[in-house]
């Protein structure tokens, strides 16, 4: 049986609203399907629901929109709790200053420089819907929606805006560095930890808020 994930995520990533899908040749309640598969799959991995889609449905393909969250850890001492879910970042963080160097990474812009490995086919350019960052409790988040994102793309934009925020380089340099196509022109990329993939919209179903 061939399995289509929505995204692929690197190890270390986590995932509250990945999509799979895959066709079956056997009948089976579909809404006894998460129980089943809960059953058998691995403490760390959990299904919640489950649906019978049109044929030739693709979890990756026919999906319009994947949301991820990166959580930053912004204070000067660690966390030995949040350590698997959030980045830490010993520096204060200029929130306003990353807030404006994001308003660069909306739209249709060839990401190059922020991919990590690039892909055989399909070229650079991507569209980012939005870029938001919120802060509470010591804790910074930045939530990124997409059509679709380049290998490490969101967890180097994530290094590039943490050091915008650090004042390591100006809130200007963003266009400099989309302009430039250089992967070494970014900033670094942020450990997978922080990383979540929380949501995958499709037409008429939205994984993030079907919980």
């Amino acid at each position: 049986m061939k399995i289509v994930a929505a995204g692929r995520t690197d190890a270390g990533v986590h995932a509250t609203g990945q999509v799979v899908s895959f066709a079956s040749a056997r009948e089976f309640p579909v809404d006894r399907l998460p129980y089943a598969l809960n059953a058998a799959l691995p403490a760390d991995l959990s299904a919640r629901d489950g649906a019978i889609v049109a044929d030739g449905f693709s979890a990756r393909f026919d999906a319009l929109a994947r949301t991820y969250v990166y959580r930053i850890l912004n204070r000067p001492f660690p966390s030995a709790v949040a350590a698997r879910f959030a980045h830490h970042v010993w520096r204060p963080i200029d929130i306003e200053a990353a807030r404006r160097a994001a308003a660069d990474l909306v739209g249709e812009h060839d990401f190059a420089a922020f991919c990590g490995v690039r892909p055989e086919h399909g070229g650079t350019v991507r569209t980012v819907h939005a870029v938001e960052l919120r802060a509470q409790d010591g804790f910074v988040e930045v939530r990124i929606a997409g059509a679709g994102f380049l290998h490490r793309m969101v967890r180097i934009i994530v290094g590039t805006l943490a050091e915008i925020a650090t004042e390591r380089r100006p809130a200007t340099d963003v266009p400099r560095i989309l302009a430039s196509g250089d992967r070494r022109e970014a900033g670094y990329t942020a450990p997978a930890c922080g990383l979540t993939l929380v949501g995958v919209r499709y037409p008429d179903f939205d994984s993030e808020t079907s919980h």
